[in-house]
């Protein structure tokens, strides 16, 4: 019988139960498990090769899993494309940003689902509604009509992020946003996901950066060569915890301090 904590508990958003993946002979999941809450930042960390954007290809529709379930507010779904993943409320933004640099930014916000008017394409409903996403969000960018090539690192990723909130998500992946970003772009990113976080949507945070995860993550689960590898509360482990993990240590063999939470440093605009 379920107990009344269990009865109580909400529904995830998402939820994994026993995903795998082979790759030929290669098992690049097997039996992975994952669960993740509205308003709920759950960073997904691990050596390379663990699986990260294997799972990310699978939840954004990109790859098919071999075996398990998928669960979309407790309902077993199929996801098996990106337009699939998309009607189910999952958007993706991957490592390779596929930003058009000869466009400018609003264009690239709405590209391939524009507001029209009449059968045209509504510009001015398109600036206007980029305007009031960005002051959502607490994002300061260049002119709305700056072409992507004139934009920082930091500016693309936060222009990645922000289109893809377009179709109102409730299921973000993010794989390696601050990758490639120095820190003070790095910090105005993880704000933004933070933000995120607040309008209600689940995000899946994929990084190598452990104290970066552990400043905005509420939970952090680790994958070691396909599998799960442990789970954390972020405000109650260490690096040196998720680290001993990924590295296939256990828990006891790390230091057990829990972790003084240190927010991250406000940055205004996007340099």
């Amino acid at each position: 019988m379920m107990s009344a904590t269990e009865r109580q508990a909400p529904t995830p958003v998402l939820e994994l139960r026993g995903v795998s993946r082979r790759f030929g002979a290669v098992r690049a999941l097997t039996d992975v498990d994952l669960q993740v809450h509205a308003g709920e930042i759950v960073a997904l960390v691990g050596d390379n090769g663990a699986g990260k954007s294997t799972l990310v290809g699978v939840l954004s529709g990109l790859i098919a899993a071999d075996g398990g379930e998928i669960r979309i507010d407790g309902s077993p779904v199929t996801i098996g494309t990106p337009r699939r993943a998309r009607s189910l409320g999952m958007a993706a933004v991957h490592q390779d940003l596929a930003l058009s640099e000869p466009m400018d930014l609003v264009d690239n916000l709405w590209l391939g689902q524009e507001p029209t008017r009449g059968g045209l394409v509504d510009e001015i409903e398109m600036e206007r509604r980029t305007a009031e996403l960005l002051r959502s969000l607490g994002v300061r960018m260049p002119p709305a009509r700056t072409v992507i090539a004139a934009l920082s690192g930091g500016q693309r990723q936060m222009v990645a992020i922000a289109r893809s909130l377009v179709s109102e998500p409730r299921v973000l992946l993010l794989d390696e946003p601050t990758a490639s970003l120095s820190v003070t772009q790095g910090v105005e990113v993880l704000n933004l996901v933070e933000r995120v976080r607040e309008r209600g949507v689940a995000v899946v945070l994929v990084s190598h950066h452990i104290a970066d995860v552990l400043s905005v993550a509420d939970r952090v689960v680790v994958l070691r060569l396909g599998r799960n590898a442990g789970e954390f509360r972020a405000a109650e482990t260490t690096s040196e915890q998720v680290i001993a993990a990924i590295m296939g240590g256990t828990i006891a063999e790390a230091p057990a301090q829990p972790r003084k939470p240190t927010p991250l440093r406000r940055v205004e605009g996007g340099r």
